[in-house]
């Protein structure tokens, strides 16, 4: 587990405390203009309460900010969180475009032109918005940014890092007409812990020495090799390589393309080439730093679990604002299904307001089916202990604390001579513990832990570095442990998974924890994860089922992909099982899909009303020649003796008389069930009810058509369409 440094120096360079003591700078503007303004909560960096000032920021000095914005419609946003992932339910698995979700739950455009004026208007220069319109970059002096946020950037000494570091003293404030869209600023400190903390067989204690690699070059590696931890945890069990899906690395450094194909050669294992995606101009390969290892070494332990997996690093500044650009960058580019976390910094010693615009992206990544595995810290349920809070504290590790996403816990795995699975035991700095920024999600249950605050990790698997893994990195082997490895390895599992359920025609993996706690709280968990009942971090032992260490295990990968893909399942011919069978019925994900529908059909308007919620998909209406057409296919099994199409329909017309000018036709492959016009206008909406039990054991295109005569406008209404069997 590395820490995401909160700032990178090289960017936003802070004087020697010995220049910045002697030399007083010219003013900072201290107080902004007079219009009212309101305090942004959770900007002031918690570190400040710890340090100790040592004077003022030179006005002249360039900081840049990322200012991020509200998403819109939580609510509705947590419920298709829930329904996406939620097998049986009929919107599960009907993941969104980032486009669709931009325009349902994305900042407005209007919101972006609001912020890009205010900041220009203070003198700031706008460099990047970000493609979901979740956060505004710019860049200005720190007078300037210290009167667009009401700030005064002050210098500090850290004195449990002993490092310099600059940071707003106070909360930032922003004009309160901007209060409605923006959610936080980041970058107004550049508070950083830049250290390793890939963990070795030479590691002891937390707060030690434990993160330097081994400083003698091995010639041969030594470790777990891919064979003994797919083995043990029958990962060369499911049948899956990763073909065909793609893996995002998130780092803060590079790596060098040599040492993975020397890692490839040695195990015989081959797949895609790696690619780099810059982000925010970020480029470490060349010359990467004291990270190398980290990022090596999650490249080979995907490799290992997913060799045929294509690999993305995405490469991003060490600062708030490249943590939250490359999150953003990840979800917007939409080309992977799985992203691997193996860094992080301790709740505590975070800004709130960055760790919020994560998360903002994070569950744009569930609305979009994509994975998130996050390492849980080395430093146990201390988790601070190499940050400025100390060892003292009760913490656990962002992002695996977030909901969005599955915290990785840590064990010391035993593997036979056949490579297979002997034992496990909880690795005794596995992070661990209890949120004190998020709440518990809905779908944490089961855990035996009270309270009303996430619990982390989620699930676990081999980290002690006793137990390590063999590493060929900066030209020689290394056995490395730490979550590091933990959260590649099950991200390499979701790969597997994602290939299955393609191959199935079920959807991919998604937020993974939902699904996961629901195997776990079921019949099967035996079967599907290895239970890890003994050992412990500083405070909370392993025991039967969940814990705040290994979380609920590690992966029986077969046994755990078949009850999976058992989650959403058809029905055997020949047998049925009650179901309703119609996705996104209630039109309430703002977008058509699955549904294909002619443009403008789907509707929030308060023209006219919808059924339930606040979407319909509204057909004709013009008042002139014109055809709108809405269908979606679904599978009815062959045993279903019952399968009724319903659906509330609104006809509001200009037409007089019970001739049919304008009409509403709707057909099941091609077979008219009914027809509606003009002639049923109704003041309110009318339930309508249609037989399709003659097509059991069928694919069937549902497919409504509205036609509309040259004059005199109808409009037909449909809300709360489903198609129930049993």
């Amino acid at each position: 587990m590395r820490p995401r440094s909160l700032a990178l120096a090289a960017a936003i360079a802070v004087l020697p405390l010995t220049a910045v003591s002697l030399g007083v700078s010219t003013a900072q503007a201290a107080t902004p203009n007079a219009t009212p303004r309101v305090a942004l909560p959770n900007t002031v960096n918690p570190a400040v309460a710890h340090s100790e000032k040592k004077g003022d920021v030179p006005a002249a000095q360039q900081i840049s900010v990322s200012v991020s914005l509200k998403l819109r419609d939580q609510d509705a946003l947590d419920r298709l969180l829930t329904a996406v992932a939620t097998p049986g339910t009929p919107e599960y698995g009907h993941y969104l475009t980032p486009e669709q979700f931009t325009a349902r739950f994305g900042p407005t455009q209007a919101a972006v032109d609001q912020v890009k004026a205010y900041l220009a208007q203070q003198g700031l220069t706008v460099t990047e918005v970000s493609a979901n319109r979740q956060a505004v970059n710019a860049h200005g002096t720190t007078a300037q940014v210290s009167q667009a946020f009401g700030t005064h950037e002050s210098a500090y000494l850290d004195p449990q890092l002993q490092r310099a570091f600059f940071a707003n003293d106070a909360a930032a404030s922003i004009p309160s007409d901007l209060a409605a869209v923006v959610q936080g600023v980041s970058g107004l400190d550049n508070h950083a812990v830049r250290k390793n903390r890939l963990a070795t067989p030479s590691a002891v204690t937390p707060g030690t020495a434990n993160s330097t690699p081994n400083s003698t070059p091995n010639s041969t590696p030594s470790g777990m090799a891919p064979a003994q931890y797919t083995g043990a945890y029958n990962l060369n069990k499911t049948g899956a390589d990763g073909t065909g899906t793609t893996v995002a690395l998130w780092e803060f450094d590079g790596y060098k393309s040599s040492n993975l194909t020397t890692y490839d050669a040695q195990y015989g294992l081959t797949g895609p080439a790696v690619t780099t995606v810059s982000v925010d101009g970020a480029s470490y390969d060349s010359a990467p730093g004291q990270g190398q290892g980290e990022v090596e070494l999650d490249s080979e332990i995907v490799r290992g679990a997913a060799p045929k997996a294509t690999q993305l690093v995405y490469e991003a500044p060490n600062s708030d604002q490249g943590e939250i650009d490359m999150a953003n960058k990840i979800v917007t580019d939409n080309r992977v299904s799985v992203i691997s976390i193996s860094w992080g910094s301790c709740e505590p010693d975070t800004t709130a307001s960055s760790m919020t615009a994560v998360d903002n992206a994070f569950k744009q990544a569930a609305a979009q089916g994509i994975s998130i595995f996050s390492a849980s810290g080395d430093d146990g349920s201390r988790d601070c202990t190499r940050s400025t809070s100390g060892s003292t504290v009760k913490a656990v590790d962002f992002p695996a604390s977030s909901p969005h996403q599955t915290g990785v816990g840590g064990t010391n795995l035993k593997v036979s001579g056949s490579n297979t699975y002997s034992s496990e035991s909880a690795w005794s700095t596995a992070g661990g513990g209890v949120s004190t920024v998020f709440a518990k999600p809905s779908w944490q249950t089961g855990t035996g832990v009270g309270g009303t605050m996430r619990t982390v990790p989620d699930v676990s698997s081999d980290a002690d570095p006793a137990s390590g893994f063999a590493i060929y990195t900066a030209g020689s082997w290394q056995v490395y442990g730490g979550t590091s490895a933990a959260a590649p390895l099950w991200s390499g599992y979701a790969a597997q998974f994602d290939q299955k359920a393609k191959a199935a025609g079920q959807p991919a993996l998604g937020e993974a924890s939902p699904r996961l706690y629901a195997v776990a709280n079921g019949s099967g968990y035996g079967s599907t994860f290895h239970d890890v009942t003994s050992g412990a971090n500083q405070d909370f032992p392993a025991r039967t089922g969940y814990d705040q260490v290994t979380g609920w295990g590690s992966p029986v990968a077969d046994a755990l992909t078949t009850a999976l893909l058992g989650g959403g399942t058809t029905p055997p011919s020949g047998g049925c099982t009650a179901a309703q069978l119609v996705a996104n019925g209630g039109f309430e994900s703002g977008t058509a899909a699955p549904w294909t529908a002619s443009s403008g059909v789907v509707d929030n308007s308060s023209s006219q009303l919808a059924h339930s919620g606040g979407w319909k998909a509204w057909m004709d209406g013009y008042g002139s020649t014109h055809t709108d057409t809405m269908a979606q296919t679904v599978s009815i099994p062959a045993g279903c003796a019952s399968a009724k199409l319903t659906f509330w329909l609104h006809v509001d017309t200009a037409e007089t008389g019970s001739t049919a000018y304008d009409k509403l036709t709707v057909q099941a492959n091609g077979t008219t069930l009914a027809t509606y016009s003009n002639a049923d206008a109704a003041a309110g909406y009318v339930q309508r009810a249609l037989d399709l039990t003659s097509f059991a054991g069928q694919t069937v295109t549902v497919k409504f058509t509205g036609t509309e005569d040259s004059s005199l406008q109808t409009g037909f209404v449909i809300d709360d369409v489903a198609l129930n069997v049993g």
